[in-house]
């Protein structure tokens, strides 16, 4: 069982938490094919950059939210009160360590590493529970401390790939405790399964759900994501959003995504991503020292080997960025974390792979 740790003190090893894909393939002077980040490629589709577009017209006007939240509350069956818009989910983890104070924070790793690096900047000491490899990076029973009053976990989790059981997050869920999910790449998962956007209303204690669109509608540069959560928590978030928080051509995409042809298109695009990656799953198993980690569901895969810092050189030099993974707490030099991509790339990807590595039982090299 995984035993909290304080993070960078008694031994733990320090990361760096501001270390992000983009870093593989900022300013790299090179053509490469971006393996890197976590973005469906081909995105944002005409539709929506459409309707972004036709936003601009009213710029003059100061952003008015209350049609995005009400999509986005209609979009999840919820009140207009538990809803908040955000620059991205990103400022979401700054909200929360700034509104939500906490005696014993606890940060389930590996994950997304903005969450901790946020609470550290508010000066909230934070633990860290450890998932390990060999329970395939599952949340067991007992991992998280009785006392602490703040926790934050990822569904699916960033970089595992793994998707928890909502039955094992509601159990986190007490009075006194800020439970916060992350499922920023929920909507990659067909159906949403396991998503705990049913249950919030009814989980006792603050329970708090991070939606993101940048991922399936490539939006990184326009920065819109949402936090659902009971209003009171909704109102302590927002006093500490500046005014007009998000711009009105991120209004008018987060109005446009939760339209039923947005959410038809995604759930398409979540069972294609599902097909994609067990095409890349086979085509890296042909590679014997190049092993995935516990059971992907998420629009990427972490995959472990010996020489991980070689192998994303030596890709490199081939066209190809790769998310190194030892930034993650919990994770070390031998992790790697790739996109999953369309079958002509894993295609190409595993050409280059097998340049650098032997296949599943040649010795020759």
């Amino acid at each position: 069982m995984p035993t909290p740790t304080e993070a960078g003190a008694g031994g733990a090893p320090e990361h760096d938490l501001r270390h992000h894909g983009d870093a593989e393939v900022r300013d790299s002077g090179a053509e490469l094919t971006d393996l890197a980040v976590n973005v469906r490629t081909g995105t944002p589709p005409g539709w929506l950059k459409a309707r972004v577009a036709a936003s601009l017209d009213g710029l003059a006007a100061y952003p008015d939210g209350r049609a995005a939240r009400r999509a986005v509350a209609a979009r999840h069956g919820l009140p207009e009160d538990h809803v908040l818009l955000t620059a991205g989910a990103a400022e979401a983890f700054v909200l929360l360590a700034r509104a939500l104070p906490a005696a014993r924070a606890v940060v389930v790793h590996p994950q997304f590493t903005e969450p901790e690096a946020a609470l550290r900047d508010a000066g909230t000491p934070v633990e860290r529970v450890l998932l390990r490899p060999e329970d395939g990076f599952r949340l067991g029973t007992g991992a998280v401390p009785e006392d602490a009053d703040l926790v934050v976990v990822g569904n699916p989790t960033n970089p595992t790939s793994v998707l928890h059981p909502a039955d094992a997050l509601a159990a986190l869920a007490r009075p006194g405790r800020a439970l916060v999910v992350d499922e920023a790449f929920i909507d990659a998962v067909p159906g949403e399964r396991e998503s705990l956007v049913p249950r919030l209303t009814g989980l006792p204690g603050q329970v708090l759900v991070l939606r993101s669109l940048t991922k399936t509608w490539g939006l990184a540069g326009l920065r819109v994501g949402y936090v659902l959560a009971g209003p009171g928590t909704v109102a302590a978030l927002a006093a500490q959003q500046p005014l007009w928080p998000v711009s009105s051509p991120a209004l008018a995409a987060a109005e446009a995504c939760c339209e039923p042809g947005a959410l038809a298109e995604a759930e398409r695009a979540a069972r294609d991503v599902a097909e994609d990656r067990a095409y890349l799953l086979a085509r890296l198993a042909e590679f014997g020292d190049l092993t995935s980690a516990g059971h992907a569901e998420a629009p990427f895969v972490l995959v472990r080997h010996p020489r991980a810092r070689w192998l994303r050189e030596g890709l490199r030099e081939l066209g190809f960025a790769v998310r190194r993974g030892d930034t993650f707490p919990g994770l070390g030099p031998e992790w790697l974390r790739l996109a999953v991509r369309s079958r002509d790339v894993t295609d190409a990807l595993s050409a280059a792979l097998a340049k650098l590595l032997p296949s599943d039982g040649d010795t020759s090299r």
